[in-house]
């Protein structure tokens, strides 16, 4: 499933291609995807989109009068295509921009989404997040308030998107073994210095991986058809059983929250 690095690689990657066009025509090809694609996402043709923003893992083409709201679900992906180009299986949405080129989603799972957001209302699924983890709002004090007293595991706690929005299960992962935090201590017992810690961690390990172009499992690529790098630097995730990269002891696999979790019982705790 593509998470916040994949999707702010995709945004970027767009960027360039759709700021400052003219949407001449939205084709939809199937509108059964998570939720019905409103009638409505049709608004945004003869309007310039002026913007890409990223929020959590949703994506916004900005326009005038609106945004259509884009999320990518677990196998989707936008990329810049010539006009008139095939095709294929799976590919349900073109904008249709005025220089030629068109902006095309591809989602053989269909658990994505297209939704529309008329300018001065914040839509249903992007109200209640909490603060984008790259931003100066997530900071040490601010973790340390929310984790105040808290039984829910920390893993679970910094992969909620009420406290902080976009961590999702491969940095979870990834952030709490660079802080040396084992993922299911209860967050109120994870000391403030730590607590500290794994918000820098969060900020590193992101950035990184959005430098490296995200991160390629099974689904995605970015908006130039290129893989992601970052899955060859990972130190714990997908590697239960195998030595810890720091003090050669197992790493060990378990389910917190229905999700994998991997961690090293003596580097984390």
């Amino acid at each position: 499933m593509p998470e916040l690095p994949e999707v702010e690689v995709t945004r970027m990657g767009i960027t360039p291609h759709v700021v400052g066009q003219t949407v001449t025509k939205i084709i939809i090809r199937n509108s059964r995807l998570r939720w019905p694609i409103p009638e409505a996402i049709k608004n945004i043709e003869g309007q310039v989109i002026h913007k890409v923003v990223r929020r959590a893992k949703y994506l916004l083409l900005e326009t005038d009068i609106g945004y259509a709201v884009v999320h990518l679900g677990m196998s989707g992906s936008l990329r810049i295509l010539p006009a008139g180009s095939v095709v294929e299986k799976h590919d349900h949405v073109d904008v249709v921009l005025a220089c030629g080129e068109i902006l095309r989603y591809n989602d053989p799972r269909r658990f994505g989404a297209w939704l529309w957001q008329p300018i001065g209302e914040d839509h249903p699924v992007l109200e209640k997040m909490g603060p984008e983890p790259l931003s100066d709002d997530f900071n040490g004090d601010y973790l340390v308030a929310k984790a105040k007293a808290k039984r829910k595991a920390i893993k679970l706690l910094i992969m909620d998107n009420h406290v902080v929005v976009g961590v999702g299960n491969i940095y979870a992962n990834e952030s709490l073994f660079a802080a040396g935090i084992d993922p299911q201590c209860p967050a109120g017992k994870v000391s403030s210095q730590k607590l500290h810690l794994l918000v820098n961690e969060i900020k590193t390990v992101l950035h990184k991986a959005i430098v490296q172009g995200g991160t390629t499992l099974k689904d995605f690529k970015n908006a130039d058809g290129k893989p992601g790098y970052f899955a060859q630097e990972l130190q714990v995730y997908g590697k239960g059983g195998q030595p810890c990269p720091r003090c050669g002891e197992l790493l060990t696999e378990i389910k917190l929250g229905q999700r994998a979790t991997v961690f090293c019982g003596k580097c984390q705790y």
